[in-house]
């Protein structure tokens, strides 16, 4: 089961009875089969109460397959001790059967169901996915250390067009003060622009940083492609960042920290009249000036009204009264300045 646990998951694979846990990485590892998709961590012989807990989670959207497989190499590693692990961890391959069946998700995104709202959609597939996923996370940080910085939680994502910053990440909206641990470990993955979240969200590291406490975050690191078809070496740097939290080390200081961005309004599908004023192609964080008309759907306009605004995530295909757009600005100077 470690050594492909992809191959295990995919095949609808379920240990039994005392085979559900056990030892790997010469006894120095302990692991437990929690769920479909999910396995836990942690060194043997150690307290909770003591080390950092680490949920990492992909395929929170079924077709986002480049880190689903770098997860499966990572447990590999560490069931054969050829990653260190220093804290408790926690891997989740989340939307399983969209993974099996090669799409995004089956009736809805499971990305946003989650802070409850599967309650929502009873009906849906995913909805009984995203319960679970919040019962596994709470479960697993209710047994962590309370201590500042010692819960967190990265999510690993595939987005579908290509991005003026390659490798970017999203952090939630809690209220709570930004972590500047979590700005340098988006440095050590070689991340080069942060995104703010300014509302609360459906997301699973919404969920996580709100409910559980964790320091979380979003990764957008490429292109969706199908299983097999990945470069895994252009997901090298958030791998061996991923692998450096695990074991407890730092990264490179001298690096520098990424652009920030922060959300300034959202463009949102009212009808199936709805539509984008702007090539379909168009990249993430594509920058428009003042006055661009971006979106209309009936008598609704969005006009830009800033000098620069960038457009992030547009998709005039989601659901009508879905999320069609995220316009953010740069904050780079301010975060940063409220570090200090």
């Amino acid at each position: 089961m470690l050594d492909d646990f992809l191959a295990y998951t995919l095949a609808g694979n379920q240990p039994a009875g005392q085979a559900r846990e056990g030892v790997c990485a010469n006894g120095g590892v302990r692991w437990t089969w929690i769920d479909d998709g999910v396995v836990q961590f942690e060194p043997a012989g150690s307290t909770n109460s003591a080390m950092r807990s680490v949920l990492a989670s992909a395929g929170i959207h079924g077709d986002e397959t480049a880190p689903i497989e770098l997860l499966s190499f990572l447990v590999r590693d560490i069931a054969q001790g050829r990653a260190a692990l220093a804290c408790r961890l926690l891997v989740i391959l989340g939307n399983v059967q969209a993974m099996r069946d090669s799409c995004r998700y089956i009736d809805d995104d499971l990305n946003r169901l989650f802070s409850g709202r599967h309650a929502q959609l009873p009906a849906s597939h995913e909805a009984p996915r995203a319960a679970a996923l919040e019962r596994i996370a709470q479960r697993f940080f209710d047994d962590a250390s309370d201590t500042p910085g010692m819960r967190w939680h990265v999510d690993l994502h595939t987005a579908i067009r290509g991005s003026v910053f390659e490798q970017f990440a999203l952090l939630p909206h809690t209220g709570a003060p930004l972590s500047r641990a979590m700005f340098e470990w988006l440095r050590d993955a070689r991340i080069a622009a942060v995104l703010l979240h300014t509302t609360k969200g459906n997301t699973y590291s919404h969920f996580t940083a709100e409910a559980c406490g964790a320091d979380a975050c979003t990764l957008e690191l490429g292109k969706v492609r199908p299983f097999g078809q990945n470069d895994l070496s252009r997901f090298e740097s958030a791998d061996a960042a991923l692998r450096l939290l695990i074991a407890g080390e730092n990264g490179d200081v001298t690096l520098p920290l990424p652009r920030v961005f922060a959300v300034i309004d959202q463009i949102t599908k009212q009808s199936d009249a709805f539509e984008l004023l702007f090539a379909k192609d168009v990249d993430n964080f594509t920058a428009f000036e003042r006055g661009a008309v971006l979106a209309r759907d009936g008598d609704y306009r969005y006009v830009v009204l800033r000098d620069e605004e960038r457009i992030v995530f547009p998709n005039s295909g989601v659901k009508p009264g879905l999320r069609a757009g995220l316009l953010v600005v740069e904050t780079t100077d301010e975060v940063y300045a409220g570090f200090r």
